[in-house]
């Protein structure tokens, strides 16, 4: 199933990366693009050097989420989609045990919401897993909500509105 045409990038050729979820369909959430890609690193710093002299981003950002036991950077591409650097504060964060068994790498991928009480109340009516359930405070003030991967056909999804 397809959401409101929603793809990563502006390409429509057979490449294109879908999102799909298990429901039939979701007409009520509006998706406005995707926000950030949240990739889990060991250390933001030295992270950060990679993506910016090798990609050239430009860090936006450090941020400590003491609630969540991490570190976040922003790394801005220059373009509409950022790269957030996770990394564990403790070695009991979501995090931590994330890079335990997967290691480095993609963590979530967030998408922009036009309003996240309505997406969060229209996903939950039609089944679909949240980790989250009401929003809650992200870095850099924005509001934020998990939805779990068993939804998402393996992907953690953050939903993000301003």
């Amino acid at each position: 199933m397809r959401m409101h045409g929603f793809l990563f990038g502006k390409s429509l050729n057979p490449c294109s990366i879908r999102l799909y979820l298990h429901v039939n369909e979701v007409e009520d959430l509006t998706l406005l693009g995707v926000e950030h890609i949240g990739v889990a690193v060991r250390n933001v710093e030295e992270a950060s050097k990679v993506y910016s002299s090798i990609l050239g981003f430009k860090l936006r950002g450090i941020h400590i989420l003491s609630e969540r036991k991490v570190k976040i950077a922003f790394m801005s591409s220059g373009g509409e989609t950022d790269v957030e650097l996770l990394e564990p504060l403790d070695s009991e964060s979501t995090v931590a045990k994330f890079l335990e068994t997967r290691g480095e790498g993609i963590h979530h991928i967030a998408v922009r919401v036009s309003d996240i009480e309505a997406a969060l109340s229209d996903l939950k009516q039609k089944g679909v897993t949240l980790i989250d359930e009401k929003p809650r405070k992200g870095a850099e003030g924005k509001l934020v909500a998990f939805v779990h991967p068993k939804s998402t056909r393996g992907v953690l999804l953050e939903l993000v509105m301003k």
